[in-house]
Order: C-alpha cells, then sequence, then structure tokens
C-alpha cells in the first residue's frame, strides 16, 4: 500500500513542478457576477452563466415548482421508469425551438453534455467501417466520444475546411462523421460551419455540431450557432448544453426523428444511467421561455455590449487576445507560472478569472480564460479592463 501511495503522491508532485495542480473553491451564494466565495466577497468572471439564468427568479421558482409535482429524483434510467412528463414537454420544446434548422426534429435530453457527446458519437459511430474526423481543438468530451466509438478516427486542423475535404474525399467509409465544437470553449471563435456543412452535404456525411456556448446566446432567438449562420440539413446532429445559457443543467441532442430513435436503441450513456430529477426539466421550460421572449433578446444585447465594451477597453501589449465576438475572451500569456500568478494578483483584488494550462490548451499558451455575462454591468466589466491593462504593464 505505501509503494503504491508513493506512486500517486510521486505523480502529484510532478504536475505541482510544472505549475498543473487544480484547485477547487467553493462558492457560498448563488451563480452570479458576485458571488461570497471561499469567505470572500468576489468579482466573477469565470461561470459559463452567460444570460445570467442560473439564479433568475422565474427559473428558481420553476425548480420549486417542479420539486412539488415530481418529487426530488427521477428513481431509474428513462427506458425503465424514470422518464417523467417534466422531460416529455421538456424534449418537445426543444425540438420545436430547433425545428426551423432541421428536418423532422426530435430532441432527447441528457444529464449532462459530457454524457450527450458520448452518445452521439458511440451511437452514430457504432461500427468498424465508420469514420469520425474530429476538429483539433474539440472539447474533452468529443475527444473521449470519438476514442470510445467503434469508429476510426482522424482529426483536422483547427478550423481547416480544405484539410477536412481532402480527408472526406480519400475516405471510403460508408458512414462519415464530421464532428466539432460550434464555439470553442478556450478561444472564442467560431467554426466555419456553413462550409463544413456543405462538404458533408457534397460527401454524404453527417455534421456534428456541439453548441456548448451558443445555444441561448447566438441567433435573434437564442437558437444557437445554426440560428446564426442559417443552417438547415437533414446532415445535422445538434448538440445544445442546459447548463450554460440556459442556467440550470443538462444537455439534449436535437437531429431527424430517426437519429434520435437510434440513440434511445444504441446510446449506452442514455440507456444505463438514472434520468436526471424531473425538477430540472421542469426548470428547463422556464429558462427556454426566457431564451426565446423579449428579455432573452436584451439579455443578449447586453451581453454584446459587454464584450464590445471590454474589446474597446484593453490596451494589452505583451499578452495575446485572440479574436473573439463571443461571451469567451482569452488572454493567452505563455508560461504556467505567468499564468497561475496573474490569476493570483487578480484575486488578491476580488476578481475571479481562472488561469488555463495544459492540458487543456496548448503547451505555451496557458491563459486567463475571461467569461462575460449579460448579468455583469458596465461597471464590472470596467473594473476588470484598469485591473488587467495595469497588470500586464506591472508584471513584466
Amino acid at each position: 500500500m505505501t509503494n503504491l501511495i508513493d506512486n500517486v503522491r510521486a505523480q502529484l508532485d510532478e504536475l505541482a513542478s510544472r505549475s498543473l495542480t487544480r484547485h477547487r473553491r467553493t462558492a457560498e451564494t448563488p451563480c452570479a457576477p458576485r458571488q461570497v466565495v471561499d469567505g470572500r466577497d468576489m468579482l466573477a468572471f469565470c461561470s459559463n452563466d452567460y444570460l445570467g439564468l442560473a439564479a433568475h427568479p422565474r427559473v428558481v421558482e420553476a425548480l420549486r415548482e417542479g420539486a412539488r409535482l415530481y418529487g426530488a429524483g427521477s428513481g431509474a434510467s428513462h427506458l425503465v421508469s424514470g422518464h417523467s412528463r417534466a422531460h416529455a414537454l421538456l424534449e418537445e420544446r426543444l425540438a420545436a425551438f430547433e425545428a426551423p434548422h432541421l428536418e423532422s426534429a426530435r430532441a432527447l435530453y441528457f444529464c449532462t453534455g459530457y454524457m450527450a457527446n458520448l452518445a452521439v458519437l458511440t451511437g452514430l459511430g457504432s461500427t468498424p467501417d465508420a469514420m469520425i474526423f474530429s476538429e483539433a481543438l474539440n472539447h474533452a468530451s468529443l475527444i473521449d466520444g470519438a476514442r470510445l466509438a467503434r469508429a476510426g478516427v482522424t482529426v483536422y486542423p483547427h478550423g481547416d475546411v480544405a484539410a477536412l475535404e481532402e480527408k472526406l474525399a480519400a475516405s471510403a467509409a460508408p458512414t462519415k462523421i464530421v464532428v466539432t465544437d460550434s464555439v470553442f470553449s478556450m478561444d472564442g471563435d467560431l467554426a466555419p460551419l456553413p462550409q463544413l456543412l456543405a462538404l458533408c452535404e457534397r460527401h454524404g456525411a453527417w455534421l456534428v455540431v456541439d453548441d456548448a456556448h451558443g445555444f441561448g446566446v447566438l441567433g435573434d432567438n437564442g437558437c444557437g450557432a445554426l440560428e446564426h449562420f442559417g443552417l438547415r440539413s437533414p446532415h445535422l446532429v445538434y448538440i445544445g448544453t442546459l447548463g450554460k445559457a440556459a442556467g440550470v443543467g443538462g444537455a439534449f441532442i436535437a437531429a431527424h426523428e430517426d437519429v434520435i430513435e437510434l440513440m434511445i436503441q444504441r446510446a449506452r450513456p442514455y440507456i444505463y444511467t438514472t434520468a436526471a430529477a424531473p425538477a430540472l426539466a421542469h426548470a428547463l421550460l422556464a429558462s427556454v421561455d426566457i431564451i426565446e421572449g423579449d428579455e432573452g433578446e436584451q439579455r443578449r444585447a447586453d451581453l454584446r455590449a459587454r464584450i464590445a465594451q471590454l474589446d474597446a477597453g484593453l490596451r494589452l501589449e505583451r499578452w495575446q487576445r485572440p479574436v473573439s465576438t463571443t461571451a469567451i475572451q482569452p488572454i493567452i500569456i505563455g508560461a504556467n507560472d505567468e499564468a497561475m500568478a496573474a490569476a493570483a494578483r487578480l484575486h488578491e483584488q476580488g476578481l475571479w478569472v481562472p488561469a488555463i494550462r495544459p492540458p487543456t490548451v496548448a503547451v505555451g499558451t496557458a491563459r486567463l480564460r475571461v467569461t462575460l455575462s449579460a448579468a455583469h454591468t458596465e461597471q464590472d466589466v470596467a473594473q476588470l479592463i484598469t485591473a488587467l491593462n495595469q497588470l500586464e504593464r506591472t508584471s513584466a
């Protein structure tokens, strides 16, 4: 036993030597720009609550109502006895929401986005003669889904449509699956979805779009990346996350009804897990109503204003700022220890901005990952701008 623990400690020491140790902070108040964290008042620029719905009174009240109607838990998997009326209503609502972009649309609700991504790729890529074409900067859940699938896997360079076309043209696989994030979670840039979809239609491939950071935020009605680009095709398989802009938790797959039926029959992450609490699904109905309504439109406008404010106010010379028009605003510092030091300096000022290091990002590209919310005020963002501009000058 001593040898086993010594081996574990050696691994932990090795992580610490490279400034790769991860630490948790404990939030003591609801998710919001201003929180009490580990006993301190903090201004947070780290959550993915892009529309500020996580503590919205209508959503909180819907969660209470859902608990009164359905209790605390589901009791079993969806295919045993855990599929409640709340789940069914949410799936119908989400299918209708995404129907303008999908033919014969149907939706399937999952406990987490990670599970939804595993389900899609293992469900569609269930045979050895299938081939998955995966974007180089895809989220870890998509990478793991591709690894778990029986299909072959090839990776194409970030945003490189020409390289993908060569790979598709050279493939004789009867089932081709192109998979990409819509908004890349560490860079904030958008995938070239119109060009990718055109390739998939030309080569008879599925286009699986993980819209974790686009659902609720992109598009006039908040339908996400497909609405943003004006896309519609039977080749599309769409994954939307419900724990970010929607403010609650879980995710869904939306696609042609036959694809969803295949997921129900074949996707192990759906079949073999207890269904999420029905109260969460009930709360999400309120979230979708807000996203689609006038308030959602105003919140998206507020978010765009905060993004524009940050873009206009930052005056960085040494640190790099990739172009991003989304709520994800990375500031690339480079070395792990420097990024950690910058995050610590901000923390001293009451600003909660996480440092992101490998393996989440490439070696030498450690960064501060600033995320903005419609709930941030102009004064909040002004405080961050001042702190970042000063910090870059004084940390040289």
